[in-house]
């Protein structure tokens, strides 16, 4: 998935067990990461972080979206725990990760592995991806993305 590419329609449970969708998102500017598990170091920094640039965001109209193959009940627990200002999808069959292109193989200390590769996609309110982050690191990629999109 890249810049100038349609982002895939969804419909996936959020932190609530509600069901939450891109018709719900149309004609507004979106940001949807997509990130590994819950309650982990670096997914917890860049949940973090996404949560104190929220109003950033915002002021910008852009509201923004985690996704992870976490249960809703765990993104529930997160969100809790971590006093998160964001929403988080529940992606369990990874359907959306995959249409995304953030399902793949990944290396860790020299294994390989199917899982989550963690992308960002800022999605226009014409429904089509207008600039994305691919395999990038937690630790100040949210403040990476806000300063993308002002410039």
């Amino acid at each position: 998935m890249d810049a100038g590419d349609k982002f895939p329609e969804f419909s996936l449970k959020d932190e609530n067990g509600d069901d939450f969708g891109s018709s719900s998102l149309k004609g507004k500017r979106y940001i949807i990461y997509f990130y590994s598990k819950d309650n982990t170091p670096g997914c917890t920094r860049e949940a973090e972080d996404f949560t104190a640039l929220a109003p950033d965001f915002e002021s910008r109209g852009i509201t923004i979206i985690g996704v992870s193959k976490d249960s809703v009940a765990s993104h529930r627990k997160f969100i809790d725990s971590k006093n998160l200002k964001i929403k988080l999808l529940s992606d369990p069959d990874h359907v959306l990760l995959e249409k995304a292109g953030a399902w793949g193989v990944k290396k860790n200390y020299g294994k390989e592995y199917t899982g989550t590769i963690r992308s960002t996609f800022l999605v226009g309110t014409d429904g089509k991806v207008e600039a994305a982050w691919k395999n990038v690191k937690a630790t100040g990629h949210a403040r990476r993305v806000l300063d993308q999109i002002s410039s």
